[in-house]
């Protein structure tokens, strides 16, 4: 080993309270809103800003090797259909979960090892005379299994995985119109939002993946596991047998929850306790308490031991972004049960929680005699069938959406505007402090003109599928739409960056569509997957730079990593999305779902383009839900209002004004309106005893071993789920349940909240 490398394994994590000496002279050029020096404790930092992760928990240190091979693509797109079958089925589940790089990175770090030992090396015929296939062998197997290899490959994988939501469009024509879209129809859709917010991201850069506070604090578990596996030191050792043998215990125990013990995933003693109450008190603890099964209830102080459904993101978010969270959750289950006792919006004539569209009687919405073959609203049928309507806490859940996307705009720009123009103008110098920007200044930066290109590729592909498909959306429709998600992508994106959690603009891109498609659903679908999908994708991609800025990536070879995966991921994700369509039909279809499976995905984005087609009737000032479009506008004053505050009082009492998210406060507000909600004390749980308990007062521990252990937690439980998805939940089509016990009940709620109907 040269002596320019042994440099460089020595400035490890362990030892990054050597970099203290510039933090003083850097910390004035980054963002004044949060300006204190670092906090030590025991000579440990407290990591609580990006500039602290920056400095002291990503290790800076870059060997210099190979990052696009032959192992790395091969590797990469082999496992990109297993990432992107994994995203599908979890769009499926009753709990919103995203797959796990790190579940990725693990199967990909053991193959590469294999394939680096046990295939062909240039050493085996050096001297021979077969050293004419040297040059061969080099290029199928150049050695050991790298750091970069690894990151190359395991990103082709997460991209493929990441860029498929747009393909849910399809699955909603497939179960709510009868139109099996065509697959290049699909792949080119697909493509074509997800390189349109590739090339956004790229263009954003400056703002959104430079700076130090641009952190993406879900990906550090996953950063924290390649640094482990690959920097060889005494000191990583101890992390990486933490890592293997929290794995392995996540990776058994899972079955249990999951499979075999579901109650697990939701022990609530009130609900336990009300077995022989009368019926209305089981309805209303059904509604408070129970959880575990899809649209059950708010899921109040069950506590969850499933770790799929709670997930490390929670030993990631910074302690900040889940103290708004949990006032949101307060608001949560204080509204709702406000919202449906008191009938608001014909409430009591619904489910309590779901994601379908109703007729006044209760019944689900006959939306294909409204909409008919030409997928067109017919107003004679939509008179005679009435207008269709949302549960309470799906209106309530439309509008929080609204006032989030109003407070994020205003937040953005009054409380980081000054941040926006100090980014770019250090990035224009290339003077952006960030110690890992400026160890990434050696490479070759990608030219903006590949972005620009990349932009101008994918407008044209989406502009096949509009005169080629059978959308419905007019071409000018389209081109709105781009420009809606042009727009809002660089809010949502600063959001997720700084804070863990971006909002959904889903309901602000059907409320446009709806405006100016009115009475096409499925144009409506369209535009927003020309839109909405636009910020989403954009989001998760611009983490993905992020990671490749921590771990020393050429840019080059990110941006053809990402646009490989990109594409692998449209043709993949739609041949799954078909699989388990067909396989689980009829339970998509359900209000309810089960505990397993469930629409609710495809039924909300259905009922939104239904809804929002509607938009004159439904959404106007005599309309029954007017309150949700005039959220939006409502969002920003408050936010507004803090600001003039904050300007007056930075400060009042020890809470710092600007450490108020109004945005995440009202996304919160509304979190538990859909789906299995007895996740969330547990993961408060978690939250405190990582981001508050082990941040603070055991800082050491934490910066060494806290993001690892998440990251092991969730290849675990994911490696698990993905074999029992396949092999007994049924998403090959053959379900095989667990027989039934006092821990999986035959009949009723899992949790034994069994009110409004569940033992019928």
């Amino acid at each position: 080993m040269s002596s320019s490398t042994s440099k460089e394994k020595t400035d490890s994590v362990e030892v990054a309270d050597e970099k203290i000496a510039g933090y003083e002279r850097d910390v004035s050029l980054e963002d004044d809103d949060d300006d204190e020096k670092p906090v030590f404790l025991n000579g440990e930092p407290v990591i609580t800003t990006g500039r602290d992760v920056s400095r002291f928990a990503v290790d800076i240190r870059d060997d210099g090797d190979a990052a696009l091979t032959f192992r790395s693509m091969c590797l990469g797109t082999l496992f990109a259909a297993m990432g992107a079958t994994l995203c599908q089925i979890y769009l499926f589940k009753p709990v919103q979960m995203t797959v796990s790089t790190v579940f990725l990175l693990l199967l990909i770090y053991t193959v590469g090892n294999a394939w680096a030992r046990f295939l062909p090396k240039r050493t085996w015929v050096l001297g021979t005379r077969m050293e004419g296939l040297a040059p061969v062998f080099h290029f199928i197997n150049p050695g050991p299994f790298t750091l970069k290899e690894h990151v190359v490959a395991s990103l082709v994988a997460s991209t493929a995985a990441g860029g498929s939501s747009a393909v849910q469009n399809f699955a909603v024509q497939r179960l709510y119109y009868d139109t099996n879209v065509e697959a290049t129809t699909a792949v080119l859709a697909t493509f074509s939002t997800a390189c349109f917010g590739y090339g956004l991201v790229g263009l954003l850069r400056p703002i959104s993946v430079y700076p130090s506070e641009m952190v993406y604090w879900f990906n550090l578990p996953t950063v924290s596991v390649f640094q482990a596996l690959h920097f060889d030191s005494a000191a990583n050792v101890k992390r990486v047998k933490l890592f293997w043998t929290a794995f392995t215990a996540m990776f058994l125990y899972e079955i249990i929850p999951a499979y075999m013990f579901p109650i697990l995933n939701g022990i609530n003693v009130f609900c336990l306790s009300s077995q022989k109450a009368s019926q209305r008190t089981v309805d209303v603890f059904t509604n408070l308490f129970g959880g575990t099964d899809g649209n059950e209830g708010l899921g109040l102080l069950s506590f969850s031991f499933d770790w799929q459904y709670i997930g490390s993101g929670y030993m990631s978010l910074p302690l900040i972004q889940q103290a708004n969270s949990w006032i949101g959750y307060m608001f949560c289950y204080i509204i709702l049960m406000g919202i449906y006792y008191s009938n608001a919006w014909n409430s009591l004539a619904f489910p309590m929680l779901s994601t379908s569209i109703f007729s006044s009687n209760g019944s689900v919405y006959h939306q294909s005699a409204v909409f008919g073959t030409n997928f067109q609203l017919n107003e004679t049928a939509l008179e005679f069938v009435g207008l269709p309507a949302l549960t309470g806490s799906n209106a309530w859940s439309n509008l929080t959406q609204n006032l989030a996307i109003g407070g994020l705009i205003a937040h953005v720009v009054l409380f980081w505007g000054p941040y926006v123009k100090d980014s770019f103008r250090l990035a224009y110098r290339r003077e952006q402090p960030d110690p890992h920007y400026q160890a990434m200044k050696k490479y070759s930066e990608a030219p903006w003109w590949w972005y620009v290109g990349l932009l101008v590729l994918s407008f044209f592909a989406g502009l096949v599928v509009v005169f080629k498909g059978q959308t419905t959306l007019p071409w000018w429709s389209y081109i709105v739409a781009l420009i809606l998600g042009a727009f809002v992508t660089p809010f949502s994106t600063l959001l997720f960056a700084r804070m863990g959690n971006g909002v959904a603009t889903n309901q602000l891109m059907k409320m446009v569509a709806g405006a100016i498609n009115p009475g096409r659903p499925v144009a409506n679908l369209y535009f927003s997957m020309w839109s909405h999908d636009v910020v989403s994708t954009s989001i998760a991609l611009a983490g993905d730079l992020k990671m490749g800025q921590y771990l020393k990536i050429p840019p080059r070879v990110m941006f053809l990593t990402q646009v490989w995966g990109t594409i692998l991921g449209a043709v993949i994700n739609y041949v799954v999305m078909i699989s388990v369509v067909d396989a689980q039909r009829e339970i998509l279809l359900s209000p309810t779902g089960t505990n397993v499976w469930s629409g609710q995905v495809p039924q909300s984005l259905n009922s939104a383009a239904v809804t929002w087609s509607l938009a004159k009737e439904l959404y106007g000032f005599n309309g029954p839900y007017w309150t949700i479009p005039m959220s939006l506008v409502f969002g920003m004053v408050p936010t507004t209002i803090q600001w003039f505050i904050h300007k007056r009082w930075p400060k009042i009492g020890p809470v710092k004004v600007s450490s108020i998210m109004l945005p995440i406060i009202y996304q919160y507000s509304s979190w538990m309106s859909v789906g299995v909600n007895s996740t969330i004390t547990s993961s408060i749980i978690v939250g405190l005893v990582s981001q508050l308990w082990l941040r603070k007062y055991h800082p050491g521990w934490y910066k060494k071993y806290n993001y690892i252990l998440g990251g092991a937690l969730d290849g675990g439980a994911q490696v698990m789920i993905f074999v029992l998805s396949f092999a007994v939940f049924g998403a090959s089509g053959a379900e095989r349940p667990f027989p039934n016990w006092a821990g999986n009940p035959a009949v009723g709620n899992v949790d034994y909240c069994n009110g409004n109907g569940a033992l019928d």
